[in-house]
């Protein structure tokens, strides 16, 4: 399946950086440009693209409202935001808001290509680095709030759900738990359907809500 993607950046160099980069591989096809906000909205209606890489500072409207909108019409699209670590700030408000994840602007292009189809295949990406720096802004401006549906979940399901706020993979988290990685991917199933979030990103947003994990922990 080739991935459409729409690049939304108010500097021309970084989109035509972009589109050169993703136009050397046969699965990944460039469908647009938006130089702000709200043509983003408009293109991604336009193409129906499987993955935005929205910037979050753009004219018009900005990327957070752009993802907002998008996502609102097309709940199938994924998000990629594309971030500094001075704008940690405006990455929990773009997980808030659907994002899929995030990328930094100075990532090398390996990171780039691999995180375009890791949330084209409709997984998350949270860089475990990164959200340690979102967390720690999170909890300076929010109190711990419980969730719609986290009574619901088994103490198994907490676990995990604890664990994927903590960075792990399935794999980690069946190592730390001693169980299979298919009985992983069962219970985040679970998580997900009960939390009634689309992706871990959202579950993290929701674990950090309700104060299961310490902020001060360690992703792993």
């Amino acid at each position: 399946m080739t991935i459409k993607v729409l690049v939304a950046d108010d500097q021309s160099m970084v989109r035509a950086g972009f589109r050169m980069l993703l136009a050397q591989e046969p699965d990944i096809e460039v469908v647009g440009e938006a130089s702000n906000g709200r043509e983003a909205v408009d293109k991604a209606a336009r193409f129906g693209p499987n993955v935005i890489l929205m910037d979050i500072r753009m004219p018009e409207l900005d990327g957070l409202e752009a993802t907002r909108r998008i996502l609102a019409t097309d709940a199938g699209a994924r998000v990629l935001v594309l971030t500094t670590f001075d704008l940690d700030e405006y990455v929990y408000e773009a997980l808030q808001a659907g994002a899929s994840g995030f990328v930094l602007k100075d990532d090398p292009p390996e990171q780039l290509l691999a995180a375009i189809r890791t949330v084209a295949e409709g997984q998350a990406l949270l860089s475990p680095a990164v959200t340690k720096r979102v967390i720690r802004e999170f909890t300076r401006i929010h109190r711990p709030v419980a969730p719609k549906g986290l009574d619901e979940l088994t103490e198994r399901e907490r676990e995990v759900l604890s664990l994927i706020a903590e960075g792990r993979s399935n794999a980690e988290i069946g190592e730390a738990l001693f169980i299979s990685e298919t009985t992983v991917k069962t219970h985040v199933t679970h998580v997900l359907q009960k939390l009634d979030v689309r992706d871990r990103v959202q579950a993290v947003v929701l674990a950090y809500q309700a104060g299961l994990v310490e902020a001060g922990s360690d992703p792993a």
